[in-house]
């Protein structure tokens, strides 16, 4: 039987998606729990987002990655039109690039 997976998410995110509108909070929710069954339904990205994954739910996104040891981290949550670039930004903070 395979080991369940695990949700790890940041302060800010948990805190955005707790201030969403019920409707699309319950949508989020849903999805995360679609994800938490089977991590690797997401969309794989490309380019300077390779290793990260994107599940779509209406107009939002949620950006994850499956580490090891069966968690997935949440990377960000948010509109398609800006979340992509929002990762990016996260990301070259969390690495040190572009300071």
């Amino acid at each position: 039987m395979p080991v369940p997976y695990k949700l790890r998410m940041p302060d800010e995110t948990v805190d955005f998606i707790r201030h969403m509108h019920p409707e699309i909070k319950k949508k989020i929710k849903s999805s995360l729990e679609i994800i938490l069954s089977d991590p690797h339904t997401g969309k794989s990205l490309k380019g300077e987002l390779t290793g990260l994954k994107s599940f779509r739910t209406g107009r939002f996104r949620i950006i994850y990655k499956i580490s090891s040891k069966q968690i997935i981290d949440i990377v960000s949550v948010g509109p398609r039109r800006i979340i992509y670039e929002i990762t990016y930004r996260l990301l070259k903070k969390e690495t040190g690039r572009g300071k």
